[in-house]
């Protein structure tokens, strides 16, 4: 009997290993479908745990707008119900649904639109739209989620012109894109003309609600209000609805009219900034080289005060940058506040001795010529201060001037004069930059600056602008000698102060530099 009790306990081993090895294969390939593959059991996969095509279940009343009663929602049989069964999805699904159910109440949205849902991971907006009666809609993202959502890319929506009625992007979509303009763009080209869209952002501020409109430029403004948000990552809303006007075909760019562009006004939203920044300082100091870097510990930047999220590009340039550690890399590079955003940088400089250093600076772009009113060759005077040694690192601040008789004869001029070649900086600028883009600026050109803000206004330029450090020069106290003034500069400290007030009374957020 021994041999036939070892054969039966054999067998049963063999077919208990048999059965785990089979239970782990079903595991795996169950795991992967759900995980990984992310695909529906109807595309050749076989799945396990399927819900059947009766099962409904039921998304409590939560959420602003929520109706009283339980609603049920029954999941398409091309979905796959593991993920559309959780907890957050179904809590977002409630929540779109309420959002839908209200813009079909006021007339913003109807069963016959033709709906698309922009940067979308799983679809839940596309989800709720088809389960409150809106069949043709679809969702678009990097990544495709089938059957809700198809791949596409922010710059290129795969639609043809002016296909959609409406047009949604939740979960502040259009705040995390990297070029907003870019998606606002090819929302208004493929949105029908008097089709809406309704976007939910984050944006409290009027600088970044007003830099928002600014990316729809052939939509109008039909309402906007704040709602709660249905988890913690966006806990408060701004609902924004706009509608695509009449006559605005594909992207509706408008062609700029006449000579507007040479002419501009601060809005209302910049003025508002102004008016929350650090006052100037009204007294002349004793000791500026002192009082003006303090200074900088009082300065509300412009990023600490409003959402810059809404903008095109970011351009930093440094007009006078001089060598990249003197203010590109120490101050611009460590202490303005970015908010995570890439600045294009772009480094004007007319002192040959810096130029060298900016070939190896990456993300740097610099102007070796000196910023000016206009196009022409200028003389470039080193003229160095009292004590001083002339060497590179310790060379003195330069100033450009129209080509005249060299100083170099004149015993009281201790420095050097170089030719260089100056441009029109403002109609650079306005080549360089649009009213999209982010634009800082920070302004240290020995004096030159009398003639370079009076020009920006001028053209218009000045616009373009939103937020300025500028160093103004004059006869200040110097350190060296006390009790005496530098000779170097013909404008006085009140002269200083009357330019940064006109600048600030025109809507101009300017900070005093040192």
């Amino acid at each position: 009997m021994e041999p036939t009790i070892g054969k039966h306990s054999f067998l049963r081993n063999v077919m208990a290993r048999v059965l785990l090895f089979g239970v782990l294969i079903i595991v795996v390939r169950f795991a992967y479908i759900v995980t990984i593959a992310g695909e529906s059991c109807n595309l050749g996969d076989f799945c396990f745990f399927s819900l059947p095509e009766n099962f409904s279940f039921i998304i409590a009343g939560t959420g602003t707008g929520a109706s009283a009663a339980n609603r049920v929602v029954r999941p398409a049989a091309s979905i796959q119900p593991d993920l559309y069964t959780s907890k957050d999805w179904i809590k977002a699904v409630h929540f779109y649904s309420s959002v839908f159910q209200d813009l079909m109440a006021e007339g913003h949205l109807s069963p016959t639109f033709k709906s698309l849902c922009v940067e979308t991971p799983t679809g839940q907006d596309v989800y709720a739209l088809k389960e409150i009666g809106v069949p043709d809609s679809v969702g678009i993202f990097k990544k495709a989620f089938k059957p809700l959502v198809i791949s596409s890319k922010t710059n290129r929506i795969p639609f043809d012109d002016d296909t959609f009625d409406f047009v949604f992007s939740g979960h502040g979509g259009i705040d995390k894109a990297s070029r907003p303009l870019d998606l606002a763009s090819e929302i208004s080209r493929t949105l029908k003309p008097e089709g809406f869209v309704v976007v939910h952002v984050k944006a409290k501020d009027t600088y970044s609600f007003n830099s928002f409109l600014d990316l729809f430029n052939s939509c109008k403004l039909i309402k906007s209000h704040n709602i709660d948000g249905y988890d913690s990552s966006m806990p408060y809303i701004r609902e924004i609805i706009l509608q695509k006007q009449s006559g605005f075909f594909g992207r509706g760019v408008k062609e700029p009219s006449g000579n507007s562009v040479d002419k501009c006004s601060v809005p209302e939203h910049k003025r508002e900034l102004v008016r929350n920044a650090e006052p100037l300082i009204a007294k002349e100091p004793l000791k500026p080289w002192i009082t003006l870097k303090r200074n900088i510990k009082n300065i509300k930047y412009l990023p600490s005060m409003a959402d810059i999220s809404f903008k095109n590009r970011y351009v930093y340039v440094d007009v006078g940058a001089r060598s990249y550690g003197s203010s590109i890399g120490s101050w611009f590079r460590k202490q303005y506040p970015k908010q995570n955003r890439t600045f294009n940088v772009y480094a004007i400089e007319a002192d040959k001795a810096f130029h060298e250093e900016y070939r190896v600076k990456k993300g740097v772009t610099l102007l070796p010529y000196a910023a000016w009113v206009r196009n022409e060759t200028l003389s470039f005077e080193i003229n160095h201060d009292p004590g001083q040694e002339v060497k590179d690192r310790g060379r003195g601040m330069g100033r450009i001037q129209p080509v005249k008789l060299t100083k170099q004869g004149d015993e009281s001029f201790n420095g050097e004069v170089d030719e260089i070649q100056g441009f029109d900086f403002a109609m650079w600028l306005k080549k360089t930059v649009t009213d999209k883009d982010f634009v800082v600026m920070k302004m240290d050109v020995e004096g030159t600056e009398f003639d370079l803000i009076p020009r920006l206004f001028e053209t218009g330029a000045i616009c373009l602008i939103d937020e300025i450090f500028l160093e103004c020069h004059y006869n200040r106290w110097q350190r060296c000698c006390p009790g005496e003034r530098s000779s170097k500069y013909e404008k006085t400290y009140g002269q200083c102060l009357e330019l940064l007030t006109s600048l600030r009374e025109s809507g101009v957020l300017v900070h005093q530099w040192w």
